[in-house]
């Protein structure tokens, strides 16, 4: 009997050492492609693929994570072609899966802030004017708390460069301190160390073609 329960044991173990193998080889292979990819498409195909795996993990809040940052990828994608008309259900889409994220993510998470700031904004670009006191505070609100929690976090950095040199100087925006924050972004990514290769560590490519454009 107890060599029964020892074989039982040892081919749980090997399983369960294949599953999270299988789990990570998926996550770093989707997670490789999040700064490649540039169409909608693509990130659909993304977010598609982060539901899946999250559907066998519920209880590891990095896929929900990617899952909702590829639809806000989708949606930014969108916005640059002038597309606004979808960015609402896209938020919408990415809300959910942040939602989740939040529900069993260990602590109170400054990447998860940063997502909701980065959902509130494509929800607030479907009519700026009209949705700057309520979708543009929600995301002045995130931003603020993701750089309470992690002022050193390159991503906060690169959103809140991003909003400086995208603002249109009439309402506080300016090319030339949004240029200085990029740099201050590509220092935080240079120094800057994730806690496993499965966490956050987007956003340095970004930071890089900015600086690289101020330099020529």
């Amino acid at each position: 009997m107890k060599k029964y329960l020892l074989s039982f044991a040892l081919a749980f173990m090997s399983l369960t050492a294949f599953a999270q193998s299988d789990y990570e080889k998926a996550m770093k292979e989707n997670i490789a492609k999040i700064e490649t990819a540039q169409t909608a498409e693509e990130f659909t195909t993304l977010a598609n693929n982060f539901h899946r795996i999250a559907g066998k993990d519920e209880n590891n809040w990095l896929p929900f994570y990617y899952a909702g940052l590829a639809n806000i990828q989708k949606g930014r994608a969108l916005m640059r072609e002038g597309k606004m008309q979808d960015l609402d259900f896209i938020a919408g889409q990415a809300q959910k899966y942040i939602d989740a994220a939040s529900h069993v993510a260990p602590t109170d998470n400054a990447e998860i802030h940063l997502l909701n700031k980065m959902a509130a904004s494509l929800r607030m670009m479907v009519n700026p004017q009209q949705r700057y006191m309520t979708d543009g505070a929600k995301a002045a609100e995130e931003m603020k708390k993701a750089e309470k929690l992690d002022p050193n976090n390159p991503r906060v950095a690169l959103i809140k460069a991003e909003d400086t040199y995208f603002t249109p100087e009439q309402y506080g925006g300016s090319k030339t301190k949004g240029m200085e924050q990029f740099k201050d972004a590509l220092a935080k990514f240079n120094s800057y160390t994730p806690k496993s290769a499965l966490e956050p560590n987007w956003g340095k490519s970004e930071a890089e073609y900015f600086v690289s454009g101020a330099k020529k």
